[in-house]
């Protein structure tokens, strides 16, 4: 059985891989914004969930975060599911807090990152991004990013798969109740990621739409914006990958 970090599991797809993965016997490392939004996972916490709480435009918050993670033993994947989709969190949730959480955590086995459709929107340009959050982000930005950061680590930790997921457009908080995806197979491929044997779930640097590869933007596999992303990233927070 594995310990796999979900962030963002308090409703949405983080809370339906953190139910389906503790329903499997795996454990799981439950995170929330702040405590009174926590009181949901109680369930989860009483089949023997672990629990994180913090804000992540906070950047301490994010770094003491990852001490306690650290602190519960051996990660064996994280899925990078907290998201937001407007306003001046958009790039410190989406892309600040899984780099630093990806700098910050010893080598976890696998890495998944929660992407979206949106990137093929997204413009692979680094000049004056508002990365402290100071005014609204774009989210196709901030998910072609966190795409990149992807592929880049898995370039640069070859032992490590780590791969992006699109959910596709499903009825959560965030999606509304119109969307039109399913809710199921939305949070399904996180899940075989993380944990799977299978031969095709140790895929590395994949791009994924319900557990099929499918082309990302150009940019994700292009190592020179990769090394650009990863060096505005390593100045932002002052922290390596």
């Amino acid at each position: 059985m594995s310990r796999i970090l979900i962030t963002g599991s308090t409703d949405g797809l983080g809370r339906a891989a953190a139910e389906t993965l503790s329903a499997q016997g795996h454990t799981v490392v439950v995170h929330s914004r702040d405590a009174r939004r926590a009181r949901v996972l109680q369930p989860l916490l009483d089949q023997g969930a672990e629990l994180v709480v913090g804000d992540f435009t906070d950047r301490d918050a994010v770094r003491r975060i990852a001490g306690e993670v650290i602190s519960f033993g051996r990660l064996d994947a994280v899925i990078h599911n907290a998201g937001v989709w407007r306003g001046p969190a958009v790039m410190p949730v989406n892309v600040i807090a899984p780099y630093l959480l990806t700098a910050l955590l010893p080598d976890p086995r696998r890495l998944v990152y929660l992407s979206s459709g949106s990137h093929y929107d997204g413009r692979p340009r680094l000049t004056g991004v508002d990365w402290q959050g100071t005014s609204p982000g774009s989210y196709a930005d901030s998910k072609l990013y966190v795409t990149a950061l992807a592929a880049a680590v898995a370039r640069l930790r070859p032992g490590v798969p780590s791969n992006a997921v699109d959910p596709g457009w499903v009825p959560t908080r965030m999606g509304g109740p119109h969307a039109p995806d399913d809710l199921e197979l939305g949070h399904r491929t996180q899940e075989w990621l993380a944990v799977a044997d299978d031969p095709e779930a140790l895929t590395t640097g994949g791009y994924w739409y319900h557990r099929q590869l499918t082309e990302p933007h150009p940019a994700v596999h292009d190592e020179q914006f990769q090394d650009r992303l990863l060096d505005a990233l390593a100045e932002e927070t002052g922290t390596a990958l």
